[in-house]
């Protein structure tokens, strides 16, 4: 049987995207969730045994090298499936207590939540497209799990009904950003360019980042504060669908003014005027 095929994995997918794809699926073909199909038990059953495999480093390099993975192995569902999330809490649990304390801890980390009822997340590109599962330790000390929804974009909220002390609503504020200063929205790349006011009556280049590398972006004459430019393709892709970056100009005037910078657009506020 090819476990990464089963978790729907390429082979060599790290281990966070192992406990994530691992949940994904044994949520979806948990019997109790399925109306106790036999498909999805035998199902089940095997995602359990890829995730036991991949995540134990000696039974998947046994099993990597063409032996079996089923040394000492016995059928953990012989006298019934639990429910699904006590068996995932125990599960991780005792992945948690096998790995070494020198183990990285997945990202993105916990976040403490505050008492305005609202916390900030960040997330990488990567992280919004495909959604991820963040977890959110509220005031109270109770942590929740929550996982992203796919393509999500910076400025997104996610309400959390009904978890914060008091049956209140919590919600999650999603920051997708790089330090290059772009915006992530679904498949599309937001950047705000500052532009000298000269460059925009006049035209000119400019370079700017994108998420495969600096590029240079032609600025046409006539272009005011607020003009959008679009550089085609060079957002996210997905599912065979590719966005674009959207380019925002901005002008702006230097603060303060050289003496003969000043002069400069004196002369061309008297020229407006006549």
């Amino acid at each position: 049987m090819d476990h990464w095929a089963v978790l729907g994995l390429e082979p060599g997918a790290d281990a966070e995207s192992l406990k994530q794809a691992f949940r994904r699926q044994a949520r979806r073909w948990h019997p109790d969730l399925n109306g106790n199909d036999p498909a999805a038990e035998e199902r089940f059953k095997k995602i359990n045994e890829a995730y036991e495999v991949l995540s134990d480093p000696r039974r998947r390099q046994a099993w990597e090298a063409g032996g079996t993975s089923q040394a000492g192995h016995r059928d953990p569902f012989a006298s019934g499936f639990p429910d699904f999330h006590d068996y995932v809490d125990q599960l991780f649990s005792r992945r948690r207590e096998r790995r070494p304390a020198t183990t990285p801890p997945p990202p993105p980390p916990p976040v403490q939540a505050h008492d305005d009822l609202e916390t900030a997340v960040s997330l990488t590109p990567e992280q919004a497209l495909d959604g991820t599962f963040v977890e959110v330790q509220l005031s109270d000390g109770i942590t929740v799990e929550v996982q992203t929804p796919p393509e999500a974009g910076d400025g997104w909220r996610l309400r959390l009904e009904g978890v914060a002390p008091g049956g209140r609503d919590h919600f999650l504020q999603l920051q997708v950003r790089t330090d290059e200063g772009l915006r992530v929205d679904g498949l599309r790349v937001l950047y705000r360019l500052d532009l000298p006011a000269p460059d925009g009556a006049l035209g000119s280049s400019a370079v700017v980042p994108t998420l495969e590398g600096p590029v240079r972006l032609r600025i046409p004459p006539g272009t005011s504060s607020g003009r959008l430019l679009r550089l085609r393709g060079k957002g996210l892709e997905r599912d065979g669908r590719r966005g674009d970056q959207i380019v925002e100009v901005r002008l702006v005037v230097p603060d303060p003014l050289a003496e003969d910078e000043e002069a400069l657009y004196k002369r061309l506020q008297e020229l407006l005027r006549e």
